[in-house]
């Protein structure tokens, strides 16, 4: 499952809390009920919405775009009067949805036509409402939320780390607002996502109003890489949050330690309030040992890892990049039907791998003039594994394909093996036996750093040709 929690004792946890690329957490709590929504890029369905009863156990139950709105980042999810909210950046502006339940329906995304990125919305001891963004500015909002009063104004100058410290640059993003005995507490991201190891970190600030003076916390950074021997990298960009019975967290992503292949993690810690009221992350406490899990009802967790495509929608767990033409997809008789694309552009459904090691399996039948793909997908340019054609099974890369291997029987079942990012693949035979393709490569380049764009290394499942390719039987697990 994503984010499958190992735990040392019933009472303990393990990060990652979800384990895949959910980067840049926005959490808020309704009563007892914890929502939260991360980045989603291009691929839809987008926002995806994540609820949970303790902070460990989250369940997918709906999504905040259906349909394409652009490269959309940082999100801040935001509950007020009755009425649930989330802001985001996408397209070079900030827009934002609204619905009465989490779970949806959610209105179209409204252009809020401002700059800056990564907004983060609070309400003023003048009872305005106001997004903070990126590089400490911010913008008054009209009194629903649904666009700006104004312009944009510069009212933060942010905490700056030692200039001898190895990070990627500076890069104030991601401001987060919460108001706690008195104090309109500012928590920032700066140090860059993604670079070496040591880059990311949260950094501090509090002020009486949110537009300052602020004053600078003196635990900061409230959490950084100190050096690449961690177990996570570029630790950042975090949210607060407060239980029903008072205790504080933070959720924050990170990159696991030679695994930005997975993208940016989303792990969660304890803080607690010191005497002269300021935050931090307890003394001793370290994201990467096993840590004393929140109160709270336990609850079902992460995405199927198994689909027999007997539901009547495809589910949550599979995206795609960008808009595609839904009518390429199916699901009838226990298959997933995808309509081959005449053009020869590869267009997936993709699914989120979510271990250093793991094995993924396929039933695959085309017909005579198409091509069905199972594949290892980090963009448009940067992809490979098998495909399968009447005249038999081929491994293929972005630039090259190679042998055919001819098969027996109208299905064929096949099995992709990420072992440490050592990537091999494999058929099953006539015979029952699994047999080794001969091609085995290293991915471990296969990322933002290598690629730009922030993403991962996705299972893909794609048609190209004329005809319809059935896809049976899909199973991901763990090695």
């Amino acid at each position: 499952m994503v984010g499958e929690i190992v735990v040392d004792n019933a009472e303990t946890f393990l990060n990652p809390i979800l384990k895949g690329n959910y980067a840049d957490p926005s959490i808020i709590r309704v009563e007892d009920h914890y929502y939260m929504v991360n980045t989603s890029y291009k691929y839809l369905p987008g926002l995806i919405i994540w609820h949970s009863k303790n902070l460990i156990d989250w369940k997918p139950i709906g999504t905040a775009l259906e349909h394409f709105n652009g490269d959309v980042w940082a999100p801040d999810f935001v509950y007020y009067e009755g009425m649930y909210y989330i802001y985001f950046p996408a397209e070079k502006t900030n827009w934002v949805v609204t619905a009465t339940d989490p779970k949806g329906p959610w209105s179209k995304p409204i252009n809020l036509n401002t700059k800056h990125i990564d907004p983060g919305h609070v309400v003023g001891p003048d009872k305005k409402r106001y997004l903070h963004l990126s590089g400490g500015h911010m913008v008054q909002l009209s009194e629903d939320g649904l666009s700006v009063v104004g312009d944009v104004q510069h009212v933060y100058e942010p905490w700056k780390y030692p200039k001898e410290w190895e990070v990627e640059a500076f890069s104030p993003e991601g401001p987060k607002l919460t108001f706690h005995n008195g104090y309109y507490y500012l928590t920032l991201a700066v140090g860059g996502t993604a670079g070496p190891p040591t880059s990311h970190m949260v950094a501090s600030s509090r002020s009486k109003t949110p537009w300052g003076p602020w004053e600078h916390s003196p635990y900061n950074p409230i959490t950084k890489t100190k050096t690449k021997e961690e177990r996570f990298w570029s630790q950042g960009h975090g949210t607060l949050i407060d239980t029903p019975s008072g205790e504080w967290w933070m959720v924050y992503h990170a990159y696991e330690n030679g695994f930005h292949t997975l993208g940016r993690q989303t792990l969660l810690l304890p803080i607690e309030w010191t005497e002269n009221g300021w935050y931090k992350v307890p003394e001793g406490i370290k994201a990467d040992q096993p840590l004393r899990k929140p109160l709270g009802e336990t609850g079902t967790h992460g995405f199927p890892t198994k689909d027999r495509f007997e539901e009547k929608r495809i589910g949550l767990h599979w995206q795609t990049n960008g808009e595609v033409d839904e009518q390429r997809y199916s699901i009838k008789n226990g298959a997933l039907n995808i309509k081959g694309d005449s053009t020869g552009g590869v267009s997936p459904l993709l699914y989120m791998a979510q271990d250093k090691s793991y094995e993924v399996e396929v039933d695959v039948s085309v017909e005579e003039a198409v091509e069905g793909k199972f594949m290892l997908y980090y963009n448009e340019n940067s992809y490979f594994g098998l495909s399968v054609t009447v005249e038999g099974i081929q491994h293929f890369r972005t630039f090259k394909k190679y042998k055919v291997v001819p098969y027996d029987g109208d299905t064929v079942r096949l099995r992709i093996r990420n072992d440490h990012h050592i990537v091999s693949f494999y058929y099953l035979n006539e015979t029952g036996r699994w047999t080794k393709y001969d091609k085995v490569l290293d991915a471990s380049g296969f990322h933002h750093n290598t690629f730009g764009g922030f993403l991962s290394l996705r299972i893909g499942l794609d048609a190209t040709g004329d005809g319809l390719v059935k896809f049976q039987n899909f199973e991901y697990r763990e090695l």
